[in-house]
């Protein structure tokens, strides 16, 4: 939680954070100032002090909604910079930080860098920052030690808001579902009212229309994906493949809040109309060893002893997972959670980059997802749900949404 970020910084031995960029899709930023329409900014946060937001004056008012003490841009105009900086432009932003860091009392010490911004233009004024400011160490991160594992944590306020956005989501679900299955059928291809193909991309355009309508955003973009591409995990789905019967559908749903907030995510696998009884029988091995993982969650264990536990169970059932075979393109190839919140993977991890931070503390929320995959076969098979550890022990799920596989039509 946010409580935590003086100690982390302190234990990381960082002096202050500056955080650049918008505060919409920008998960650092929006978790300093709550969000809002402020598409350029600089956050200063000093280590034991409370962050300064520094924006253009048109955005003031937007800016002062975080609550945090806000100066302006023009504060620092930028003529006399050019002036000084010769009209070199990004000397003259250095010179407009340094001023902005000096005012802070920060002209030595360690600042560690967050933001989503073009690279190459932040480059080019750090480096000249870094002569500006030679006591000043520039800090950046592969592995975030401070604002990573404080966002790991959810406050009630944070569970309520991905709490929101699992009703949209699974509503969005339950449309498409009822959507495919009032369609007309002709030689195992759904068929639009025009008598064209239902399609990929058909199907996609409904989901994005229907989260817009309940007020939510897909910036990660929506996995539907179907026969051989259902067997590769992160296939997105072609857009000009016809929908048809007795396919595996892998439906991988991920959108955020508008703005750029918090968010949900949710998969199921369907097959419309009938399934193979070999689809059948490998669907409900994931459904198993799904119900098994969700059954022993407890609290204060490492995350990826369930990615240790879930290769087990499904290479008991003979299927090859990454743990026998790092190499393994076809059956268990991925891990079986990660955390959820403003960024879709967030600590704590269950799979190769695991570490001993991510724990199943109370207050993290993690998705739960075993899969298999056999694009030889033209088939793959996904369950996700997200849950939230609470404090007595229990592990919710936020959704309570049905894992039927095949789907009957009705038209």
């Amino acid at each position: 939680m946010k409580n935590q970020i003086d100690a982390l910084m302190q234990e990381n031995q960082i002096d202050a954070l500056l955080v650049t960029g918008s505060a919409i899709h920008n998960p650092a930023m929006v978790y300093l100032t709550g969000g809002g329409h402020v598409t350029s900014a600089d956050l200063i946060k000093p280590q034991q002090k409370p962050a300064v937001l520094f924006c253009g004056p048109m955005e003031r008012d937007e800016a002062a909604k975080s609550g945090l003490t806000v100066r302006l841009y023009t504060d620092y105009p930028l003529k006399p910079l050019l002036d000084q900086a010769d009209q070199n432009y990004t000397r003259a932003l250095a010179l407009r930080y340094r001023q902005m860091l000096t005012d802070m009392g920060l002209n030595r010490g360690r600042v560690a860098l967050y933001g989503q911004v073009e690279i190459g233009p932040i480059f080019g004024i750090l480096k000249e920052l870094s002569q500006l400011l030679p006591e000043v160490e520039w800090v950046g991160f592969t592995r975030d030690p401070i604002l990573m594992p404080a966002m790991m944590t959810k406050d009630p306020e944070e569970i309520e808001r991905i709490r929101r956005m699992a009703k949209i989501t699974t509503e969005v679900v339950a449309r498409t579902a009822d959507f495919l299955t009032h369609h007309r059928v002709e030689n195992e291809v759904l068929v639009k009212p025009d008598d064209k193909p239902l399609t990929i991309g058909d199907v996609k355009s409904r989901i994005n229309l229907w989260l817009s309508e309940l007020g939510a955003e897909n910036p990660e973009g929506t996995i539907f994906a179907i026969g051989r591409d259902a067997g590769v995990p992160h296939s997105s789905g072609n857009p000009a493949d016809f929908v048809r019967l007795g396919k595996t559908i892998v439906f991988d749903i991920f959108p955020c809040e508008a703005g750029g907030g918090f968010y949900y995510d949710f998969t199921r696998t369907w097959s419309l109309g009938y399934a193979s009884d070999e689809a059948l029988e490998l669907y409900q091995q994931v459904k198993t060893v799904y119900d098994a993982i969700v059954s022993e969650l407890t609290l204060n264990t490492p995350f990826s002893h369930y990615q240790q536990r879930t290769c087990q169970l499904l290479e008991k059932l003979g299927h090859p997972t990454i743990q026998s075979d790092p190499q393994a393109q076809e059956g268990y190839i991925h891990s079986i959670g990660h955390g959820l919140g403003l960024h879709i993977h967030e600590m704590p991890f269950s799979g190769a980059i695991a570490g001993s931070q991510d724990m199943l503390v109370p207050g993290v929320v993690v998705t739960i997802e075993p899969g298999l995959y056999y694009p030889s076969r033209e088939m793959g098979f996904r369950i996700e749900d997200t849950h939230f550890a609470r404090e007595d022990g229990v592990f919710e799920r936020f959704s309570d949404f049905p894992y039927d596989f095949v789907l009957p039509m009705r038209h």
